[in-house]
């Protein structure tokens, strides 16, 4: 089995406790050589200031090949585009452009009345600056706010139409629900890379209240598998290899590219990556 091109997501830090693990996450990943990674924005674009010196830290000392996460929530198009000449005056040329989870207390997403009305525009207005490659969310489990099934390909085949180049997605528990995904999207004429997002199981109970938030399909033998597994304190070891089973099928069915949401913890990801044979140093660019 060939080794994957893999990236990795980080958070940006609040306080200095988090700082501390935001650095040790890098530290620890980036001999990893990710095609790239990316840093996050709070719901609400809480952490904007955070995350844009997080990702000018992280590119200028590290070396990584930096993708900042950009939403269009409760900023105006000036605002949002201020923040884009400041990613490409500091050398930044990747963004994941993002509608954005609402404010904390906000039901459900409502445009600032002068920004971007969705994901899609938001996409639009940095593909014509001509200055990043813009990578967007996509969703192998309805969103919470889809209204039919079909919803979720074309709104990523809007955002692909609109600039961007490939697409993340959610995390996912099982690799069919992936290959559903991505064959929905070849039929509806989407030839852009899909990256299959993947989130090493630090705590499951609170993978599992996300997981209900985010719409991702719970299969009912995670339940009994880490039930079972706490009885016996080998949580981080069924975690690992229920991740690495999970991304052995996803390559065994072509894919070549895994995006890890690392929540700052770095370790499960490493062995993971140690698993599939991603060693420190490796470079992975000619992989077929």
């Amino acid at each position: 089995m060939p080794a994957p091109r893999i990236s990795f997501e980080f958070f940006p830090p609040q306080s200095l406790e988090a700082s501390f693990r935001l650095w040790d996450t890098v530290q620890t990943l980036a001999p990893m050589k990710p095609e790239f990674v990316s840093v996050t924005y709070g719901a609400g674009g809480t952490t904007r200031k955070l995350t844009h010196d997080a990702v000018t830290t992280i590119h200028k000392n590290y070396g990584l090949n930096v993708a900042a996460h950009l939403t269009c929530v409760d900023a105006s198009r000036d605002e949002t585009m201020e923040i884009v000449n400041a990613y490409a005056a500091a050398g930044v040329t990747e963004i994941v452009a993002l509608r954005g989870d609402p404010p904390k207390g906000q039901s459900g997403f409502t445009p600032h009345p002068d920004g971007f009305a969705d994901s899609a525009e938001l996409v639009a207005a940095l593909a014509e600056t001509g200055k990043f490659n813009i990578r967007v969310g996509a969703y192998p489990d309805p969103h919470p706010e889809a209204k039919t099934g079909g919803d979720d390909v074309r709104w990523l085949k809007k955002k692909i139409d609109a600039g961007a180049s490939s697409a993340i997605t959610q995390f996912f528990f099982e690799a069919e629900t992936f290959f559903r995904f991505r064959d929905a999207c070849e039929k509806q004429g989407i030839d852009a890379p899909i990256i299959p997002g993947i989130l090493p199981i630090d705590n499951w109970s609170g993978v599992r209240k996300f997981a209900a938030r985010c719409g991702a399909h719970i299969p009912a033998w995670l339940d009994d598998a880490f039930e079972a597994a706490a009885r016996d304190g080998r949580e981080e070891l069924l975690s690992t290899a229920i991740a690495t089973e999970l991304c052995s099928e996803l390559i065994d069915g072509g894919v070549e590219d895994l995006h890890f949401y690392t929540l700052n913890k770095p370790h499960l990801t490493r062995d993971i990556c140690h698993t599939l044979g991603v060693q420190p140093g490796m470079i992975l660019e000619n992989v077929a």
